[in-house]
């Protein structure tokens, strides 16, 4: 590492490079094509910035070219080139679907150094002739197993054969879909496979928990979880329909949350993960588009609101908490045969059942019974607490109400038989009509 990065390293507070950081970084500054994998939470993000940023010439036009699954992850890989871009004067900018696309342009006018954004963005940008790759000397992938799958497979594709023929390829994620040998075929490339996933151990301690919960209870569960001390938590769905209705029930309940969807304009998605990031809302709901890369600080805990559909899907969720060595708990929603579908989706995680009680979240049993006293010091025969404690509400409501009719009840009569009640009033329409008849004619 260069000695002025060095020192903005040590400045940051980090103390050693990670694994991926280290087995990366002199390839990447010798111009070779990699493919970093490494658990969530790793660095790679920092890994891919440093090496790049050190070869990085201010002035030379745009030189870096990286490629984000989605508009938030964009805009945090573009803060950080931002930040260590200071270090000797390098630009960058985002291109990101649902942003004010003149304002980019104006920002493309600049010429900056790195470029950050998702392709189908980059793609009309540069059929508008707004972005020039001419100058391109690397291209990143970040969360390529994401990307090179359906439609993006061939926007990525297009966007490399729009760059130089000699440029360096990176590709960078914590699961792998295609191996180095298919990606050197597809792009005509070089890639060498650096896999640190087994000898990483940046990654904290992480609680894998079990909620039993039916369905028309996750609502007030997840309102019991918002009003635990210091507790914070994405909340991942499967469909952006459940999402809605819960962010509505949320919002009726009181309860602190935000909602981070696809379908929303990016201003509304920017204002909701800076007020979670801010700790102003305690819960972040969102679909699998968050599930990729996003850093935040100290997050507490991940829920599964709805259990992902794929071992993929539930690395990539529960890689937002437990980063760079903090602790994290996963709390995993759903009844028996959810649970028992999502041990078989992921055998090689340990799970265990979670109880929330006395105002802790925790999956030791025992804590139950730390406030409870004993009800009696002589043992009671199972007769005499049937006939003492009845079962259930309504038979207590049964046991009770005789006593209460007795004791406000009125005597109808004081000795003798009671005499039968005559109603005066009762009167007959044709005996009303005689009175009235007679009063006529007297």
């Amino acid at each position: 590492m260069d000695k002025q990065f060095e020192q903005f390293f040590e400045q940051q507070g980090f103390k050693s490079p990670t694994a991926i950081q280290q087995a990366v970084y002199q390839p990447l500054k010798d111009g070779e094509s990699v493919m970093g994998l490494a658990p969530t939470g790793s660095g790679k993000t920092l890994a891919f910035v440093v090496p790049l940023l050190e070869k990085t010439v201010p002035g030379g036009g745009t030189q870096v070219l990286v490629l984000a699954p989605s508009q938030e992850l964009a805009v945090q890989t573009t803060d950080v080139f931002r930040q260590w871009g200071t270090v000797n004067n390098l630009k960058a900018t985002s291109l990101t679907g649902g942003a004010n696309m003149q304002r980019q342009i104006e920002r493309l006018k600049k010429h900056p150094e790195v470029v950050v954004g998702t392709p189908g963005r980059m793609l009309s940008l540069i059929q508008e002739d707004r972005l020039k790759l001419k100058d391109v000397q690397t291209v990143v992938v970040d969360e390529a197993d994401e990307l090179l799958t359906g439609e993006t497979f061939d926007e990525v594709r297009e966007l490399v054969m729009h760059s130089p023929t000699d440029v360096q390829l990176a590709f960078f994620s914590a699961t792998q879909a295609n191996s180095a040998a298919k990606l050197a075929e597809i792009f005509g490339v070089t890639i060498h496979e650096l896999d640190v996933r087994t000898t990483d151990t940046t990654q904290g301690e992480v609680l894998h928990g079990l909620v039993r919960v039916a369905a028309n209870k996750k609502v007030a569960y997840l309102r019991r979880l918002a009003k635990l001390k210091h507790f914070q938590a994405l909340v991942f769905f499967n469909y952006v329909s459940t999402l809605e209705h819960v962010a509505a029930e949320l919002k009726h309940e009181h309860v602190s949350s935000v909602k981070l969807a696809g379908h929303q304009v990016q201003t509304e998605r920017a204002t909701a993960m800076r007020r979670f990031r801010k700790g102003e809302a305690k819960l972040l709901l969102t679909t699998e588009m968050a599930a990729r890369g996003l850093d935040i600080a100290d997050l507490p805990a991940v829920i599964n609101y709805d259990l992902p559909a794929s071992a993929t899907a539930y690395i990539h969720r529960t890689g937002r908490t437990g980063r760079m060595g903090r602790a994290g708990v996963i709390v995993n929603m759903g009844n028996d045969h959810d649970l028992r579908d999502l041990r078989k989706l992921v055998p090689t995680v340990t799970f265990k059942p979670l109880y929330l009680a006395h105002g802790e979240l925790t999956d030791q049993k025992e804590i139950l019974d730390r406030d409870t006293k004993p009800v009696a010091d002589k043992p009671v025969s199972n007769e005499e607490a049937s006939q003492s404690i009845p079962a259930t509400t309504s038979e207590a409501n049964r046991a009770l109400k005789p006593v209460q009719q007795k004791k406000d009840r009125k005597p109808a009569y004081i000795g003798g038989k009671p005499k039968k009640k005559i109603n005066h009033k009762k009167h007959s329409k044709k005996k009303g009509m005689r009175h009235k008849n007679k009063e006529r004619f007297e």
